[in-house]
């Protein structure tokens, strides 16, 4: 794997990651349209979670910070940084580089994710030899030894499976495990368990709060699901169209002061409570000025 170059006499900036007046548009037929507006934050060796509703740039940001935005859109910032890199000023062959070997992003749904014509372990093994000089045997090894990471029981059998032959929970720590085998130090979740049932959602965070805490990794965990991230997360930035409206502890969610935050949380059903219907969220145009 790639060693990033530091700056002489100077050490690892205690942010991984550094994003600054963030902007990410896409043409439509009356011009460009601001779908990541102004976004900033920082994030360390610690567990950041991204809420907000579908379409309120979530995806968008973590997207833009890998370098995977579409060719049509346009992305600026006044910093887009990893590690003192800057991430829009650095050439694509280095990008490509840095996306696995040290930023590295799980998607949604691992249907759409892992090739359907390349089995599950041989998807894992070029993962890893495209950012590290290894052989093929000590690739097989150590993807063994990363299904095995991730609480797969049996990862000879499904080194060999294909994606269609895994269910979706399977599917899903495979693709953990294709994102971590070259031991990024910067991990973006993009909803990673919202196509599991409870149980089997349980056991991937797990994974992931372990990988985390061993690792010392930075997670960038982006979600819907407010009652998940402050149990899981550190801090949370919450986000309504295109724009940080709030950021805050996790434990102090439940004290958020913006209306929109305040606004997710009364639509959440509580066990005890009324029997009445939930509450509706109340838009205002001021929360997208």
């Amino acid at each position: 794997m790639e060693t990033l170059e530091l700056p002489a006499g100077k050490a690892a900036p205690c942010s991984l990651l550094q994003v600054e007046n963030l902007r990410v548009s896409y043409p439509t037929r009356t011009g460009f349209t601001d779908v990541v507006r102004g976004v900033t934050f920082t994030i360390g060796r610690e567990r950041v979670a991204i809420v907000g509703e579908s379409g309120s740039g979530k995806s968008q940001t973590g997207r833009a910070i890998m370098g995977l935005t579409p060719p049509h859109a346009r992305v600026s910032a006044q910093a887009l940084k990893f590690a003192d890199i800057d991430l829009l000023a650095a050439p694509e062959q280095k990008r490509r580089k840095l996306r696995g070997g040290h930023i590295a992003m799980i998607l949604q749904d691992p249907k759409y994710s892992l090739n359907p014509v390349m089995s599950i372990g041989r998807q894992i093994v070029e993962a890893l030899r495209t950012h590290e000089n290894v052989g093929v045997k000590e690739a097989r090894e150590r993807a063994l030894d990363m299904l095995a990471a991730v609480k797969i029981r049996d990862p000879h059998r499904v080194f060999d499976l294909y994606p269609h032959e895994v269910s979706g929970g399977m599917g899903q720590r495979a693709m953990i495990a294709m994102m971590l085998i070259a031991g990024p130090e910067l991990l973006i979740a993009d909803e990673p368990t919202s196509a599991l049932d409870v149980t089997v959602r349980l056991e991937v965070l797990k994974i992931l709060d372990e990988l985390v805490s061993n690792r010392g990794m930075g997670l960038v965990f982006i979600s819907h699901d407010l009652g998940l991230v402050s149990a899981f997360c550190d801090r949370i930035i919450v986000m309504y169209a295109g724009r940080v409206v709030e950021e805050l502890a996790a434990s102090g969610l439940a004290h958020a002061q913006h209306p929109y935050t305040q606004g997710l949380l009364n639509c959440l059903p509580k066990i005890g409570g009324r029997r009445t219907p939930l509450s509706v969220l109340d838009r205002r145009a001021e929360w997208a000025e």
